[in-house]
């Protein structure tokens, strides 16, 4: 496939774009290839591929193509969207500008996967709450796709998206919210300075070079040690070298264990020592 259908240029993945593009030459001609959150790549389409043929993409056809998203996505299912169209000119010769290379898109369809959590993760999340501590997930998935996986693990609570954010006052109600989909980087670190106003101690976790800033600002960063960037490392304060959340837990119970002995051996060393000077 890499031979046949070769990659001449691309614009890469980022969380604020939530999509990637890929330029590909077939049989003398040139493709652009698009893929990301279906929201976003509905937005950028004109047109929708039926079989053979190519029809208007009107309102219509958008509200049903988000409903199955919607579907998919109560599901607990992660959905993609694709589409493409074709270049006319030559790339080399700057007569297609890499800004239009996304604008009036054939919609090809939607792939919905299942990205299931670690079977430990649930009785993880239970040991934590049952300790007194609050579990915030922050995804970049859609809304329903992340509400209906953190129903599953045992997280329940109100859910808002990124763009949502920017509308409420979260320093006031960040505490009612347990789910956050949809998210930019910069959201990452109003959560947490939001729960610091409050007086918490924020644990995060982050793997990306944008995960940075509010890994540094968290009172404890984690970062993941097998899928975690560079970047992304050296601001944190520990590094989770299995990327599994259950070692945080498991690393958490064994610190109050160690807590709760050096508390008993002073208060011990205390008593022992007073009652010595008293009778002397």
């Amino acid at each position: 496939l890499n031979l046949k259908y070769k990659r001449i240029a691309e614009i890469p993945f980022t969380a604020e774009r939530k999509m990637m593009t890929t330029v590909h030459t077939i049989d003398g001609k040139m493709y652009v290839y698009v893929k990301g959150a279906p929201d976003v790549i509905l937005e950028k389409c004109t047109a929708l591929q039926l079989g053979a043929k190519k029809v208007r993409l009107g309102r219509s056809e958008k509200y049903r193509i988000l409903e199955h998203n919607k579907a998919f996505a109560t599901d607990a299912l992660r959905v993609i969207g694709f589409a493409y169209k074709e270049i006319k000119g030559d790339l080399k010769k700057g007569s297609e500008r890499k800004e239009d290379w996304e604008h009036d898109l054939i919609f090809v369809g939607l792939q919905a996967m299942i990205d299931p959590p670690r079977e430990e993760v649930r009785e993880a999340i239970r040991k934590c709450l049952s300790a007194g501590i609050k579990i915030i997930m922050v995804t970049g998935d859609h809304k329903d796709t992340a509400v209906a996986i953190a129903r599953n693990l045992g997280i329940d609570g109100s859910a808002v998206s990124g763009a949502e954010i920017d509308t409420i006052d979260l320093d006031r109600d960040v505490e009612n919210i347990h789910v956050f989909s949809r998210v930019d980087p910069r959201h990452k670190l109003k959560i947490v300075q939001a729960l610091q106003k409050k007086g918490h101690v924020v644990a995060m976790t982050g793997d990306g070079v944008n995960d940075a800033p509010a890994l540094k600002k968290a009172d404890i960063g984690i970062a993941m040690g097998l899928t975690g960037t560079d970047v992304s490392k050296e601001a944190s304060d520990m590094i989770l070298t299995d990327d599994n959340f259950a070692s945080i837990v498991n690393a958490v119970e064994e610190g109050r264990g160690t807590y709760d002995n050096i508390r008993k051996y002073f208060a011990y060393l205390i008593s022992g020592n007073i009652s010595e000077v008293l009778i002397i």
